[in-house]
């Protein structure tokens, strides 16, 4: 935690009361449960931004129980839910209904409002209205934003009260049909490809748009080389735009689909290793300012299906952080990586800032970067399982979680 005293140091962190109440050497207290955690590291809890719930309406993928094993395994005490729920969260009923049902949970799960009606791109949802009941921000989720009068007027509505637009950037009518990223590999296995700049030029449309309305932006799972160098351009112009990528997308290039594994069928697809190194140097820059799961649960009727008919997805609250700390391993320090799973989602979301030290609230992930462990099937917390990481050995390890006055601690 770089705004702590204590940033760097080995010490003892006395939790009373959902409150660290002292950081220290050689604490000692007489009658209290302690963890032993020698070795180890101690951040501020990590935060996902659009984790996919699927509570109401898809609840045989995933729903709000499982997801909470699965964030706390993964690290996250903090979720920002998809909006793309049946219904759709795209009213102030839909957002106390995601508060309340978790509000006893160790994970706090934040939801984000639909950006349109029923996520559908057409009108533009009550967006104050579920901002004053707690939602943190406002995007259609995996259907990105087409209109682009509907996206003017949305950027245009959100700076009322200082709101935040996310988009996943796809033209769909690029796009249309495909299922790969489009290149040699595409070609050599007989997939239709999407092309890069399907993204490209939506991130170039919403960057004008930014301009245009002086407003604030989140370009949500960004894949291309050409957008990390538009919003490299973007920010250095001083517009109000931020960027996430998902571990799939650091680790893999396109030469896992000549397996046809349907669990390498993601959105946005995994490209080539020329997208995927432009990503890594646009984090060491800052570029891109956080990196999210992507968690999308999908039943195995969804995904036992030739390619092409296979719904996109992967499960990776878990796996997330072991993931991108093997892909950032030779380009990010351990603060620097853990800095893309805390510091801008908070300040974006305006989730409460805090530091590690005395009267601060014990909202914490231990971790270790260095462990070395496998993933197997019957370790899985969600309620879907599709995941190519299985029975797979993974490196970088979360080891416990404290929120809320609660805590879980995982076996070494």
């Amino acid at each position: 935690d770089a705004g702590s005293p204590h940033n760097g140091q080995v010490v003892d962190i006395y939790i009373q009361n959902n409150t660290i109440t002292e950081v220290g050497s050689s604490i000692e207290k007489d009658g209290v449960e302690t963890w032993q955690m020698d070795g180890n590291s101690v951040s501020v809890g990590w935060v996902d931004v659009g984790t996919y719930i699927n509570d109401p309406g898809f609840e045989y993928k995933e729903d709000f129980l499982t997801a909470a094993k699965a964030a706390e395994k993964g690290g996250f005490t903090n979720v920002l839910c998809a909006s793309n729920t049946h219904p759709a969260i795209q009213s102030k009923s839909e957002v106390l209904y995601v508060i309340n049902n978790t509000s006893e949970e160790l994970v706090n799960f934040r939801p984000l409002g639909a950006f349109t009606k029923g996520c559908e791109g057409k009108e533009i949802a009550e967006m104050y209205d579920m901002y004053t009941s707690g939602a943190v921000g406002f995007s259609d989720g995996h259907h990105a934003l087409q209109h682009s009068g509907v996206m003017l007027r949305g950027l245009m509505y959100v700076k009322a009260f200082d709101g935040w637009v996310c988009n996943q950037p796809l033209d769909e009518s690029i796009a249309s049909g495909g299922y790969a990223h489009e290149g040699f590999q595409s070609t050599l296995v007989g997939m239709k490809g999407i092309p890069d700049f399907a993204e490209t030029m939506m991130v170039r449309r919403d960057l004008y748009l930014l301009e245009y309305t002086e407003s604030k932006l989140h370009l949500s799972n960004i894949s291309t080389k050409e957008s990390v160098e538009l919003i490299r351009e973007a920010k250095a112009k001083g517009l109000q735009v931020t960027a996430s990528v998902n571990p799939m997308n650091l680790y893999f290039t396109d030469e896992v689909l000549n397996d046809f594994d349907t669990n390498y069928k993601v959105s946005p697809p995994i490209r080539s290793a020329e997208h995927r190194d432009a990503l890594l140097e646009g984090l060491k820059d800052g570029t891109i300012d956080c990196i999210v799961s992507n968690h999308r649960p999908q039943d195995t009727e969804s995904k036992r299906l030739e390619f092409m008919y296979a719904d996109d997805g992967v499960i990776m609250l878990e796996t997330a952080f072991a993931i991108a700390n093997m892909a950032t391993e030779n380009h990010l320090t351990e603060a620097e990586l853990v800095a893309k799973f805390t510091t801008k989602q908070r300040e974006m979301f305006r989730l409460p800032t805090m530091t590690i030290e005395a009267g601060q609230p014990a909202d914490l992930t231990i971790f270790n970067k260095n462990t070395e462990w496998a993933y197997h099937r019957t370790d899985i917390q969600s309620k879907s399982k599709n995941s190519p990481f299985q029975d797979k050995y993974l490196k970088g390890k979360v080891l416990g979680v404290v929120n809320k006055g609660q805590s879980k601690k995982f076996e070494d």
